[in-house]
């Protein structure tokens, strides 16, 4: 693997460290490149790593008996993958794996538990992302059962580009389907609707937004109460 050329502060959580802190992790931080589809943990299986993406999108979804799935979550360069560890769990029922690969800082997870049971900085920044996440749930939860297929789409799409930091970037439909929990003909007739208005592109596997502003504004009101709340609680 090359040289780090990546700054770590591109992680949005390490970057809010202050510079005793940070450089109390680096000797521990690893750069590490993620691929598509790569698993970051299976559901009850101990997590041995976290990580805090830079530049790869990962994807917590939840399975059901019969191989259905759904998305729960979504991290990048926002915040960790990993919460489990510092709760005090170790594991849990839900599957990470990798939507958009990109590089990311691992770190092995018994030493950000030692770090964050001791307190401090480190420990009030990431419970702080923990009541950012477990709104993003809350919210994801109230969106499926009140908001039509366009507009959490549309949500859907905002949120990926703002981890990504990106306005084009590559998902086909099935896997759009499977992250929204719904068939993908649903999809491909919302995303039929935002094209034809000119407010994205698809093709071959690749989504363009066009115009942002009408993005948001197809969007429902989720997006803007969880991107509210990730700024109220952790740009400091």
């Amino acid at each position: 693997m090359r040289e780090n050329t990546f700054k770590p502060q591109v992680n949005k959580l390490l970057a809010a460290l202050s510079t005793n802190d940070y450089q109390r992790l680096v000797p521990h931080l690893k750069l590490v490149s993620l691929s598509t589809r790569q698993v970051i943990y299976e559901p009850k299986e101990p997590i041995a790593h976290v990580y805090f993406p830079q530049h790869a999108v990962v994807s917590i979804v939840s399975s059901m008996e019969d191989g259905s799935m759904v998305e729960v979550g979504i991290v990048s360069n926002e915040g960790m993958v990993g919460i489990p560890v510092i709760l005090g769990g170790n594991t849990t029922t839900t599957k990470a794996f990798v939507q958009v690969s990109g590089a990311a800082m691992q770190m092995d997870a018994d030493i950000l538990k030692t770090e964050f049971n001791q307190g401090g900085a480190i420990q009030n920044l990431l419970l702080r992302y923990v009541q950012a996440v477990y709104t993003e749930l809350a919210q994801g939860c109230a969106c499926n059962r009140f908001h039509t297929l366009e507009e959490r789409l549309a949500r859907w799409l905002l949120t990926v580009s703002d981890r990504l930091q990106l306005e084009d970037f590559p998902l086909t439909q099935e896997f759009i389907a499977q992250m929204l929990g719904v068939r993908r003909s649903g999809v491909t007739v919302a995303a039929n609707t935002l094209s034809r208005t000119g407010i994205i592109r698809y093709q071959r596997g690749h989504i363009s937004i066009l115009n942002r502003e009408d993005l948001e504004a197809t969007s429902c009101e989720c997006y803007r109460v969880i991107q509210n709340e990730f700024a109220r609680l952790l740009d400091n």
